[in-house]
């Protein structure tokens, strides 16, 4: 009974997340002789395999939405609201290729994701132009997903890492935005956290961001029964922000509550994820 309910779990789980070809292109990623842009000992596997990954995910969007130009492009583009599942799907192989991936299918999605922000320009709705494959622009979505994934394992992570190894996730990440067109990449969590810093001056909620906000935590796509474990997914990976960025996002802190509910609950989540999606035992 527990195995079949495991499976279950996981299997939806996985589709969710991979989409219909997850297993053939898991197979792919993995299975695929050659070189890869990171070694087995690399602290980017840790992280990017790790449970955490689901709440580091959603606070990334939140935070990444505060950039104007950037939600503007996101808004105009992206049609996350019409396929939120896909777009999921998408960044999630881009990751899993670029992580886990030979050094060619990486070099591939790169050079993929690239021709896709070389079409992607506009201007928001006071006339501000913007194109996605800005350096300035790559810069800020690389820093805020980096800062959430590198905060989100810090927390829930199951083998975290040591202040050198959350450095070299920095460096490994940097590898990465470089090749997708950033300009000088932070490399370590020192210069991250400055860079998260320089961009505060252009950061602020438009209502496009916020439009975000209501939409990852009080309309999330997914069955009413699912609701309860994205409420808490959702609710840590608003605890998971800066306050300076809850701030914009009128998002108020309970410091009590948060404390003694939000984060065990998070500590369960991604406890529970990881005994859903992990392999099953060898019979014996």
């Amino acid at each position: 009974m527990l195995p079949d309910l495991r499976a279950q779990l996981g299997a939806m789980l996985f589709r969710r997340v991979a989409g219909p070809d997850g297993r053939e292109t898991r197979a792919r990623i993995h299975d695929t002789p050659g070189p890869r842009w990171f070694g087995p000992d690399r602290p980017i596997r840790t992280v990017h395999g790790d449970a955490s990954m689901f709440i580091g995910g959603v606070s990334a969007l939140l935070l990444q939405s505060l950039h104007p130009l950037a939600m503007a492009a996101v808004d105009a583009h992206s049609g996350y609201r019409g396929d939120p599942w896909g777009r999921l799907q998408r960044t999630s192989a881009f990751l899993a290729v670029t992580t886990y991936g030979t050094a060619a299918d990486a070099r591939a999605a790169v050079d993929q994701v690239r021709g896709i922000h070389e079409h992607v320009r506009g201007h928001t709705r006071q006339g501000e132009p913007y194109h996605a494959a800005d350096p300035h622009l790559l810069g800020w979505v690389h820093t805020a997903e980096t800062e959430c994934f590198l905060r989100a394992h810090e927390r829930y992570g199951a083998h975290r890492l040591d202040a050198a190894g959350y450095d070299g996730y920095a460096g490994d990440t940097a590898t990465v935005a470089e090749a997708l067109g950033v300009s000088d990449p932070p490399r370590d969590r020192r210069a991250l956290s400055d860079r998260l810093e320089s961009y505060r001056p252009e950061l602020r909620a438009t209502p496009e961001a916020r439009a975000v906000a209501r939409f990852l935590l009080l309309e999330p796509p997914g069955p009413l029964a699912a609701r309860p474990l994205y409420g808490a997914l959702a609710a840590n990976a608003v605890n998971l922000l800066p306050d300076w960025a809850r701030g914009l996002l009128r998002l108020p802190r309970v410091p009590l509550v948060e404390d003694l509910t939000v984060r065990p609950a998070g500590h369960l989540l991604t406890r529970a994820i990881r005994w859903a999606m992990a392999p099953p035992s060898p019979s014996p």
